[in-house]
């Protein structure tokens, strides 16, 4: 078991003491539902698919697009999180929709709530930093990813210690996939920070990796439209003359003629479009790269 994570879990662990204590008393009638580790959103389940390759994955409580900004628990999704022996979910900054089913759930592990991983603060539409604020996109930075799958494996293997040796190896083969995706992207852009702009502010973690640079965002929140006085500030501050914008959906074309010359590449944040979290975080790293270059995805 990794000592690092298995002290900043141990807080966590103790808190949920008297609820361990009870399940291993009572393991003898636990169903093998009643055993599983559920997960919140997307982009959580595809880091616990890669530590739980071999064995029996995690349950999802979200749907794929959904990383719980917005919408409610189901009452089949409330039956899974009082039946999973731990729930791992980011934290009520990110998913407001589990605030209340999880914030005081006796099972609930909130990633936020360990003292660890890279962290930056919201930036402004002029990508400023906005001091006390907190960007909860973390997963993006594959350092940040490699630590997950690092306290996911310390989760599962409480739940599940016969499988323990297998999560454990798990994470060394995600941290050497997720090293050389990072590395073939970077040997790919010839080791240069190139500028882009997004319509809100939610690929701050993959900037480093991918060596790319915020330098503008149409709106604070990407179901808001963007005020002229920020398009014009775009346009009177354009890095380079051909610019990428990256969104999470179409752009309405009206206003993409007034940020000429641009090219867009749609891109979730929760990678939703994919299976394999190695697979989609290169394929987003990639398309804003070469949107970067003028090319449309």
């Amino acid at each position: 078991m990794n000592p690092v994570f298995n002290n900043l879990l141990r807080p966590v662990i103790k808190v949920k003491h008297l609820l361990i204590s009870s399940v291993v008393l009572g393991s003898l009638t636990l169903s093998a539902q009643a055993a599983t580790v559920s997960v919140s959103n997307h982009p959580m389940y595809l880091l616990s698919q890669a530590v739980t390759d071999g064995t029996p994955s995690a349950n999802k409580i979200l749907q794929a697009g959904d990383v719980g900004h917005h919408g409610s628990v189901s009452p089949s999704d409330m039956k899974a999180i009082r039946d999973s022996k731990y729930v791992v979910w980011f934290g009520p900054s990110l998913e407001n929709s589990l605030n209340g089913s999880l914030k005081k759930a006796p099972n609930a592990i909130a990633a936020f709530d360990f003292d660890a991983f890279n962290r930056y603060p919201l930036r402004d539409v002029k990508g400023a930093p906005i001091e006390g604020t907190f960007d909860p996109h973390i997963w993006l930075d594959p350092e940040n990813a490699k630590g997950i799958t690092r306290a996911l494996a310390v989760i599962h293997s409480r739940a599940n210690p016969e499988h323990e040796s297998i999560y454990h190896e798990n994470v060394k083969k995600f941290a050497e996939r997720m090293d050389n995706a990072v590395a073939a992207i970077q040997q790919q852009n010839g080791q240069t920070e190139r500028p882009y702009w997004a319509y809100h502010d939610a690929y701050q973690y993959i900037e480093r990796a991918a060596q790319i640079k915020l330098t503008g965002t149409l709106s604070t929140d990407h179901h808001l439209s963007p005020k002229a006085s920020q398009l014009r500030w775009m346009n009177e501050n354009r890095p380079t003359e051909q610019m990428c914008l990256v969104n999470q959906g179409p752009v309405a074309k009206g206003l993409l003629a007034k940020l000429q010359p641009v090219s867009t590449t749609a891109q979730i944040e929760d990678m939703s479009d994919s299976q394999d979290f190695v697979e989609g975080w290169t394929k987003m790293a990639q398309q804003i790269n070469s949107c970067i270059g003028g090319e449309e995805s």
